[in-house]
């Protein structure tokens, strides 16, 4: 990598945008084992609203047929115990490996981790606009001010 300028930083991602053959059965999928408002829809797409950011679930015709065993998207939820029962319920398969990690019946690899227990924090109006309550454990905020970006 040169060093030839100014470049822009990263700052977040404001989407993440799937493949899935179908739109409504990727919401229904989604909706069996997340709660979640629908950002938008059109015919081919759905839009799973997370606050400040949102999952993009937009059919294509060759949805699944490119997965590979490292490409994946980290999901941050509440409560991971409920997504592992939901999971179980649905009788979605989990990859075996540590953590909880799955597929989507298109082959999208979804890594579900617990708010808490990682670096990524919502601001405090974002988290009070979807009507959450959340902290972190220690190892979390240990990691945060090793930044200098401990919560208060």
């Amino acid at each position: 990598m040169s060093d030839d300028g100014d470049r822009a930083r990263m700052v977040g991602i404001n989407h993440v945008a799937l493949s899935v053959g179908d739109a409504g059965e990727a919401r229904e999928f989604y909706g069996s084992i997340f709660d979640f408002p629908v950002r938008g829809e059109t015919d081919s797409a759905v839009f799973l609203d997370m606050g400040d950011q949102f999952l993009a679930l937009s059919e294509d015709a060759d949805a699944g047929e490119r997965a590979d065993r490292h490409r994946h998207f980290g999901l941050v939820v509440d409560d991971a115990d409920l997504v592992e029962r939901r999971l179980e319920a649905e009788g979605v398969e989990r990859l075996d490996q540590d953590g909880l990690d799955f597929r989507d019946p298109w082959g999208n690899r979804i890594q579900v981790v617990q708010y808490d227990e990682v670096q990524f924090t919502k601001a405090d109006h974002v988290l009070d606009g979807m009507d959450l309550d959340l902290d972190k454990t220690d190892a979390a905020r240990d990691e945060l001010a090793a930044k200098g970006m401990a919560p208060e």
